[in-house]
């Protein structure tokens, strides 16, 4: 539908707490789900970067975060909710379309159990761990309708760096070095 702009690191709306969708098949959140991923699709032709998007980053203010992975379907998620987390946590890098100079390492539960919605409404449940690096994308993207950002979850400001030297160092061992589907 349409390329939105994504909003960047200080403006109020990605600190804003994001409502519950009512009804996930409304056409208003089927034209939403088209616009973030064409603005994710656009990003990551543009930039090379870019799994997962969430409404707030583009000023929609609802629960609906939207992924698109290696050789994997389109996927988006109304109303996810993290239900359980593992004890065991990870660091890893991070990154946000929101703040793409920007990376830095973070915590992350290495496993969590989501509860999302798909968009004819039905229920459904996801327990998901390091596999396709899904747990630590799903935390950033939910963080995101909390109005959380990973700048907020840096492990050692000493880990942040541009993305210049991020490519430079870094990269090769990262989920951001496998190419996605454009």
């Amino acid at each position: 539908m349409a390329i939105r702009t994504v909003l960047q690191l200080g403006d109020p709306g990605l600190r804003e707490v994001a409502k519950r969708v009512e009804n996930p098949a409304a056409p208003e959140i089927v034209a939403l789900v088209e616009d973030l991923a064409d603005t994710l699709a656009y990003w990551r032709q543009t930039t090379g970067y870019g799994r997962g998007i969430a409404a707030p980053q583009i000023g929609a203010n609802v629960r609906v975060i939207f992924l698109r992975l290696p050789c994997e379907d389109p996927w988006p998620l109304v109303n996810p909710v993290i239900t359980e987390r593992s004890k065991e946590k990870i660091v890893v890098w991070d990154a946000c379309l929101s703040f793409l100079s920007i990376f830095m390492q973070v915590e992350r539960h290495r496993e969590i159990t989501v509860q999302y919605q798909d968009l004819s409404g039905e229920q459904l449940e996801l327990h998901v761990g390091e596999e396709r690096n899904l747990s630590e994308l799903l935390q950033h993207e939910v963080d995101h309708l909390n109005g959380v950002l990973a700048v907020d979850r840096i492990t050692d400001i000493r880990t942040m760096c541009t993305r210049e030297e991020f490519e430079k160092r870094y990269r090769a061992g990262t989920p951001y070095a496998v190419e996605v589907l454009k």
